[in-house]
């Protein structure tokens, strides 16, 4: 986004990504917390398998961006982070993600390091 965009938020019900065939891609923006990042992590594994499509089976969706900005009170508490790396490796460019920690007293892992603002 750009100073002055226009964007559409939703806060709680129900969270689903079902874009379809011939459909505009769009850039979304994912922001979660603690163990909210449930489902807006089988969103990103949704958006994966639609990327997969489109580079082998060619679906017809051309599937835009994800950022996932993720915040938990440390590290550790940062669920999927893992799993999360490895979309990004996977699928570089196309699905980001920013962890924030809010109290972290324990060194961050060289891996995540670059992903992680915070404490």
């Amino acid at each position: 986004c750009t100073v002055d965009s226009e964007v559409a938020l939703r806060v709680g019900g129900d969270f689903f990504f079902d874009p379809q065939p011939g459909d505009s891609p769009v850039k979304l923006v994912l922001i979660a917390g603690g163990v909210g990042i449930n489902p807006l992590f089988s969103m990103l594994l949704h958006i994966a398998d639609l990327q997969g499509y489109q580079e082998g089976k060619g679906n017809g969706y051309k599937m835009g961006t994800a950022k996932l900005y993720y915040s938990a009170k440390n590290t550790s508490e940062l669920l999927f982070k893992k799993n999360i790396l490895g979309l990004m490796n996977a699928f570089p460019g196309k699905i980001t993600c920013r962890f924030h920690v809010t109290q972290q007293s324990s060194q961050i892992c060289q891996e995540l390091q670059p992903h992680v603002t915070g404490k």
